[in-house]
């Protein structure tokens, strides 16, 4: 076994996304939707990491799952089809415009009923939220600069055993070098993860980087 990982070309990533399983005609029709915003489809999680995101919430059971950045909801789809029965999933987006798309989506996928989306500042929404363990799962994908704030505010949510996966964590490879303050952001929240000790945490090299940290 290699201790390298096996570099990416994109005739391999589109292999990976092809056999990614679950992508039924609900979701093909996402992809295709995004796909045609042009460089706005850099937004959507990817095929592989959508799917790792239903099994993680099937293998832990989670019933409470929050996201924070959805779009035009395609992650949300798969987060909402891997929770328990009678789970819900609350999503933060802050353009009403990506809200209304991803809730049309939602509707589509058959995952609507289990979806409240929120409009407005993600902090806005976490801090209004009781800061209690609440949450099985949560997913970040969102502005990059609030990274390190949104951080906080969901592992305080997070019961003992809750996942967070964060994505992004390798922006483009510029973590080992940050010269931007969204990059500075999420080096930042690299580093304070690694030294966290309510969580434990590992970073998967699959897209541009998915860290995982779960909750003591």
């Amino acid at each position: 076994m290699s201790v390298e990982p096996t570099p990416i070309t994109p005739e391999l990533s589109a292999y990976i996304a092809d056999h990614a399983g679950g992508r039924d005609a609900a979701l093909l029709a996402v992809e295709r939707e995004t796909a045609a915003l042009g460089e706005l489809v850099a937004m959507q999680t990817g095929p592989d990491q959508a799917a790792l995101l239903e099994l993680l919430v099937r293998l832990t059971g989670a019933r409470d799952a929050i996201e924070v950045g959805t779009f035009t909801g395609y992650g949300a789809i798969r987060i909402a089809r891997g929770l328990a029965p009678g789970g819900r999933l609350l999503c933060c987006e802050l353009d009403p415009r990506w809200a209304d798309v991803a809730r049309r989506n939602l509707d589509a996928a058959g995952v609507g009923e289990r979806a409240e989306i929120r409009v407005g500042p993600a902090l806005e929404t976490l801090r209004g939220l009781a800061v209690e363990p609440a949450f099985d799962f949560a997913y970040l994908d969102a502005d990059k600069s609030g990274y390190p704030d949104y951080y906080e505010e969901l592992v305080a949510r997070l019961r003992p055993g809750g996942l967070l996966a964060i994505d992004n964590v390798l922006m483009g490879g510029r973590v080992v070098d940050p010269a931007d303050d969204g990059t500075r952001a999420v080096a930042s929240l690299n580093d304070r993860a690694l030294e966290d000790g309510r969580v434990d945490t590992v970073v998967v090299g699959m897209g541009d980087g998915l860290l995982l940290a779960r909750r003591r």
